[in-house]
């Protein structure tokens, strides 16, 4: 569960690194705070520097890069906080970590790096989960 001001790591393509929750959208049980699968509202804290390619470079790619100070909707896809499931399995990971989103509440990139939890299935995240490497 993660509260206002936490920091995670974003694990898309975005150029994003690092996030910091200032809003939890949609959970009205919990009282601000997100869990696994929860939308919430991240500023970024680190980013990559944007390269200026003189290349062949889409808009949708340009569109996609972030910058530091940039508000941005995201997807909690693991917490350190455990996950009890229903078969009694405990699940915790070792980061807090999001996906950041575009306007049509789509992953604003095309790749996430690490693993991401079984949970996304359930809120209906399938997208995110046919593009990480590993889900768990």
């Amino acid at each position: 569960m993660l509260g206002l001001k936490a920091t995670m790591s974003v694990i898309d393509n975005t150029g994003a690194l690092v996030a910091e929750c200032v809003n939890v959208l949609r959970n009205p049980s919990t009282r601000g705070l997100a869990r696994v699968g929860d939308e919430i509202v991240v500023v970024i804290q680190k980013a990559k520097p944007i390269a200026h390619t003189t290349g062949n470079v889409s808009a949708a790619a340009l569109a996609a890069r972030v910058r530091r100070g940039d508000v941005r909707r995201a997807v909690v896809v693991r917490t350190k906080k455990e996950i009890q499931r229903a078969d009694g399995r405990v699940v915790r990971f070792d980061d807090n970590a999001c996906v950041l989103l575009n306007n049509k509440k789509e992953p604003a990139g095309t790749r996430i790096n690490g693993a991401v939890s079984q949970e996304l299935r359930h809120h209906g995240w399938s997208k995110i989960l046919s593009l990480a490497p590993k889900v768990v």
